[in-house]
């Protein structure tokens, strides 16, 4: 019999069409279309047959009343600008995807009471799950333990070690920075780098002194330039370093922001970059990496694979344990012509 037969044109298909196309009961029709146990093989691809023929699409909300879930996770940031929510949501929504889970971004501008508003609306409308992600890459207090749903905190811990954080590797990723630029056969790096009571900022710059130690080099400069996160920083900062008369071939900034800066200062002083002094950033925030001239070598924190670990995390925690304390994931090198000529 065709689908035709059994389906009435003009309205969508129903489990119970379903189920009767594949001669099986509601009950075992959803069990199948859900992999539920105590269905067999047989049943199950009659089942999957059928929906197939009826274009069967589930009803997500009944679906998920039925399995205690909404197929709705919240995403929490205090991010302004959504330079990192946004790739985070992304990641998150690649890894939902398969399964039909929608997210829900809500942005607290940096406002506790804001945010407060925001959980309570997300709760209110049963999100199976939520991601808190910060707008520096420092701890930022607890949402709660008490929270009816779990909670992963993604580039921005959790104060408290017995919630479960994701967080980009800053200590590896300086060490990467300068493994780069030794690679290459550059010998007097400098470090330029944001704000000193970024946890991130140290961190980076420790990786970074480690690695010089280990392969038997020395800071150019004598010292981590600390300052902002921005281009004037990058500028004057480097202006400070070749007002030093020391020997630099290449300079790690820790923000593409403060690369741009450093490539700017370099060229007004007649130094052409890389050919004299290579320049390595950090975001790969394609903005300002792709625009800057030459193009920037910059370390990537994989924002999007923090998002997609996170998703994963929550989609374990709905049928198990969520886990907790700090976990750690790689940032990756994206080679440009700031320290490569073509």
């Amino acid at each position: 019999m065709t689908s035709a037969e059994k389906h009435p044109i003009g309205r969508p298909a129903t489990l119970h069409d379903v189920a009767r196309l594949a001669g099986v009961s509601i009950a075992t029709a959803s069990k199948a279309l859900n992999g539920r146990k105590h269905v067999s093989a047989a049943t199950r691809a009659e089942v999957l047959k059928a929906a197939g023929l009826l274009a069967y699409s589930p009803n997500t909300l009944a679906r998920g009343l039925v399995a205690g879930r909404t197929g709705m996770v919240g995403l929490l940031t205090n991010d302004l600008e959504g330079r990192l929510s946004i790739p985070i949501l992304m990641g998150a929504e690649d890894a939902f995807g398969a399964d039909r889970t929608s997210v829900l971004l809500c942005d607290a501008r940096g406002d506790a009471i804001r945010e407060g508003h925001h959980l309570r609306t997300l709760l209110s409308r049963r999100v199976d799950g939520l991601i808190v992600v910060g707008a520096r890459p420092d701890p930022r207090p607890s949402i709660g333990r008490d929270l009816p749903v779990p909670v992963v905190y993604a580039y921005a811990p959790s104060a408290d070690p017995a919630d479960l954080s994701l967080v980009s590797d800053n200590v590896s990723a300086g060490r990467l920075a300068v493994e780069h630029l030794a690679d290459l056969g550059r010998r007097t790096i400098a470090h330029i780098t944001g704000d000193a009571t970024y946890g991130a900022a140290q961190d980076r710059a420790g990786g970074a002194l480690a690695e010089l130690a280990a392969r038997g080099l020395q800071l150019a400069g004598d010292r981590v330039y600390f300052g902002a996160w921005s281009e004037a920083w990058g500028r004057t900062a480097t202006r400070m370093l070749l007002g030093r008369r020391t020997a630099i071939d290449a300079i790690f900034a820790g923000s593409d922001q403060i690369a741009r800066g450093v490539i700017d200062a370099l060229h007004a002083e007649g130094l052409e970059v890389p050919r004299d002094v290579a320049v390595i950033g950090f975001d790969n925030w394609e903005i300002f990496a792709t625009s800057s001239r030459p193009p920037l070598t910059s370390i990537d924190m994989n924002l999007e694979t923090l998002g997609r670990v996170a998703a994963e995390r929550l989609a374990a925690a709905f049928d198990g344990t969520l886990g907790s304390g700090i976990e750690q994931l790689p940032c990756r090198l994206i080679p440009r012509e700031s320290t490569t000529a073509t």
